[in-house]
């Protein structure tokens, strides 16, 4: 037996013409030519052996087949939108989730969080911890929050939201005994460092001017730390001097629980939000303005 179901594509061309009276603006709503909509017509017309439309001055009008067929077709395309359309609508209003290095989100966002959450109720974030503390891409998120740099890989958007400035500190204890007008007088103390952060070190020491291999060798008889926020509290604790954002440590400069005696320098990173490519921007382009907005103190 021949099959009764003509091609869905051929349908979707006959529902769009029958509802809006035109090839033309059928044509126009599927993104399709006019000589597109019109074969799958004639299509229909032979596949069923009966004429469905009937020239009407510049339009068309439905047989009486074609209303037939349009009293069935006609809901089902329907109930096909509105299905997909509630399906969008749930999908967009869910939470949205952020990833985030742990201590970026420790120490700078977690205090915020609450504000964050007043602000933009609507927006349902749920954070998580990253894996890296400069992740290249976002993860299955819905956006990340971290301190990258360029080139950016091509499948994400990336959102700026300031430039990186790191420094050099220490307890107040340890700054006692440091010339600020020496940079190379920290070789003398035991350089804090941190395996996410690799780059830290030689950045800094580029920017005032120092030797590279003095700096090498004060590294290896330097301690290090897995992440980020244990390098902070080490350096709190008087066990040396780190290099850390900025960012992450404005607390404890405000406080003096750390002194930064040679001020801030700004790096190549940025702190961005990654989203993927393509992602809707109605829910993150409001965060990300929270976030520079929240950045500027």
């Amino acid at each position: 037996m021949q099959n009764s179901m003509p091609p869905l594509s051929a349908l979707r061309a006959f529902e769009a013409t029958a509802r809006l009276g035109s090839v033309t603006a059928a044509a126009d709503e599927l993104n399709v030519t006019h000589g597109a909509v019109s074969r799958q017509l004639k299509s229909l017309d032979e596949h069923f052996g009966v004429a469905l439309f009937a020239k009407a001055g510049r339009g068309l009008v439905l047989t009486h087949h074609g209303e037939q067929l349009q009293s069935g077709v006609g809901e089902a395309f329907s109930r096909l939108r509105d299905s997909c359309a509630a399906l969008k609508h749930e999908v967009e209003e869910a939470s949205f989730t952020m990833a985030c290095p742990g201590s970026l989100l420790a120490r700078w966002l977690i205090p915020r969080l609450d504000r964050l959450h007043r602000d933009l109720p609507e927006l349902k974030l749920q954070v998580v911890v990253s894996d890296t503390e400069q992740p290249g891409k976002p993860t299955d998120a819905s956006a990340t929050l971290a301190f990258t740099e360029p080139p950016w890989p091509a499948d994400i958007e990336v959102i700026s939201l300031m430039s990186e400035q790191i420094c050099a500190v220490a307890s107040p204890a340890l700054a006692a005994h440091i010339d600020p007008t020496k940079p190379e007088s920290l070789f003398a103390n035991t350089l804090l460092v941190t395996a996410s952060r690799p780059q830290a070190w030689p950045q800094w020491a580029s920017a005032k001017g120092l030797e590279q291999g003095a700096l090498k060798d004060a590294l290896q008889q330097g301690q290090s730390f897995a992440h980020l926020y244990y390098l902070i509290e080490a350096a709190v604790a008087g066990l040396g001097i780190a290099i850390a954002p900025t960012l992450l440590v404005e607390g404890e400069l405000s406080s003096g629980r750390l002194i930064a005696p040679w001020g801030s320098i700004e790096t190549s990173a940025q702190l961005c939000l990654l989203l993927p490519k393509h992602a809707n921007l109605r829910r993150s382009e409001p965060l990300a303005e929270w976030f520079k907005q929240a950045l500027k103190g």
